[in-house]
Parts: C-alpha cells; sequence; structure tokens
C-alpha cells in the first residue's frame, strides 16, 4: 500500500557543514513529486534523508522528522535497515550487481530478508517484478545471463525491477535518466506513469522538461549563495509551478534566467 511522506523541520549534515536546512513537506501517496535546482542545492541530499541514506555518508546526521504516515523514520527504536526496505532506491547510474545474473539481480532483496521461501513463489515475484519494469519480454530467455550484459536502459529497468520486488510502498530516483539515451529515458518516464498507480515516487531531475512530463507535484530547491544551505523554495502542482510560480526565483530558473 503506497504510503504518504510528511517531513518536517528537516535539515541535513555533513558534520558541521549543514548541506539543507529546514524543509517541511508533504508527498502524497501514489503520485509523482519531482525536485529541480541548480546543482548542490540539496535535492539529492534530501532525497536521501527519506529512507535514511545519508546517515551511511560520514559525518552525515539529521535533524528533524519525516513521517511515513504514522510512523518516524527517524524514530529511536526504527531499523535503518528495515526503513530502506519499505522507501526504495534507484541510483543515477545503473547498478546490477555485475557477477549475479539477471534472475539473481531481482531475487536478491527478497533473499536477503528471507521473505520468499520456495522456487516456484521466487520464479513468481521475479517475473511480476520484470513485468512491472516493462523488461519481461527482453530478458526472459536469458535470465540465467548476468545483469550487467544489459543496455544502460535495460539495466536501469532491471534495478528498478529489483527495487519493486520486496514491494516498497515509497520508490525514490535519484536522476534515473542521466546516463540514458533519449529512448531509454522515454522508457523510463512511461514506466514511472504506471508506477505510481502502486507507489508514491519521488524523483531528482535536472531536466525540466521531464519535471513536467512525469510529476504531479514539483518542489523547487536553491541555495541563497554558495556555501550556504539549500532550501525549499516552493512545491505545488507541476502545472502550476511551470505557468505561474509563487516565487520569483522559480520562475528565473524554470525561464533560464537563472544565475
Amino acid at each position: 500500500m503506497a504510503k504518504r511522506i510528511d517531513v518536517s523541520g528537516l535539515s541535513a549534515f555533513y558534520g558541521n557543514h549543514k548541506a539543507i536546512d529546514d524543509i517541511s513537506m508533504t508527498v502524497e501517496p501514489r503520485s509523482v513529486t519531482a525536485f529541480i535546482g541548480p546543482s548542490g542545492c540539496g535535492k539529492s541530499t534530501f532525497l536521501r534523508t527519506l529512507n535514511r541514506m545519508h546517515e551511511v555518508t560520514p559525518g552525515g546526521r539529521v535533524e528533524g522528522k519525516v513521517m511515513l504516515d504514522d510512523e518516524n523514520l527517524y524514530g529511536a527504536n526504527v531499523d535503518p535497515v528495515a526503513v530502506r526496505r519499505t522507501v526504495g532506491m534507484v541510483f543515477q547510474r545503473p547498478n546490477p550487481f555485475p557477477t549475479m545474473s539477471i534472475f539473481d539481480n531481482v531475487a536478491a532483496g527478497l533473499r536477503l530478508n528471507g521473505t520468499v521461501k520456495k522456487k516456484s513463489e521466487l520464479n513468481d515475484v521475479v517475473e511480476r517484478s520484470l513485468k512491472g519494469a516493462n523488461l519481461w519480454n527482453e530478458v526472459k530467455d536469458r535470465l540465467n545471463k548476468p545483469g550487467s550484459g544489459l543496455s544502460g536502459g535495460q539495466q536501469q529497468r532491471l534495478c528498478i525491477a529489483r527495487a519493486i520486488a520486496v514491494e516498497p510502498q515509497v520508490l525514490l530516483m535519484d536522476e534515473p535518466c542521466s546516463a540514458l539515451d533519449p529512448i531509454s529515458t522515454l522508457a523510463i518516464e512511461d514506466l514511472i506513469g504506471e508506477l505510481k498507480e502502486r507507489f508514491t515516487i519521488v524523483i531528482v531531475t535536472h531536466n525540466m522538461q521531464q519535471a513536467a512530463r512525469v510529476s504531479d507535484r514539483t518542489a523547487f530547491f536553491n541555495l541563497a549563495a554558495v556555501g550556504q544551505p539549500g532550501k525549499l523554495i516552493e512545491i505545488d502542482d507541476t502545472e502550476r509551478i511551470f505557468s505561474n510560480p509563487s516565487v520569483q526565483a522559480t520562475e528565473d530558473y524554470i525561464s533560464g534566467r537563472f544565475g
């Protein structure tokens, strides 16, 4: 069941350096929310706070609250590993496990969690996940071949299949198309449109046309000055952000007058 995210007063640090400051927003279930803004404004850092990946970075720490429905992901008794099962992540560059077959790549999380015991059940979940990632027809006859042998676009869809196999409630995507050609990018964008029927999706993108195409809501992040922490400037329905933003800085960035 897709879940809603409520963030309040969130700041993230690398050691003594504050990377993002006092961010509050809501991400609706079964929707796509895009994060846009200039490089270095904290979009990816903020994305990684939503599944507790930020604290894996040396010196990484977070202040504030991230609620997933009624649970505070930074609560005292919350297991970060369990959080990452509930809030899956797809990275900028496709990162299939190089020594594993296509089948084993998709099955990796299920085996790690020990949730699926029977081979027949594992087969079903792998097939369902590859179909969910629009990859099944391309790989069904070579499931035992290495995942690293696929094209870049196929590898990224394999990583999406791996992420959705464990049935997360939220799917985070950090510039999932930046390393892909236009045709593969289109395939991923179409897939995002299908996946939002089942998952809450948050995507970081530098491609404003992509944000306009795939997202329901868009959040614009910016820096007051170099060395200052990134801030959320505004979040609204994507159509409104791109046609009639309420903050001048957003309009300047979208219209190319920025910087």
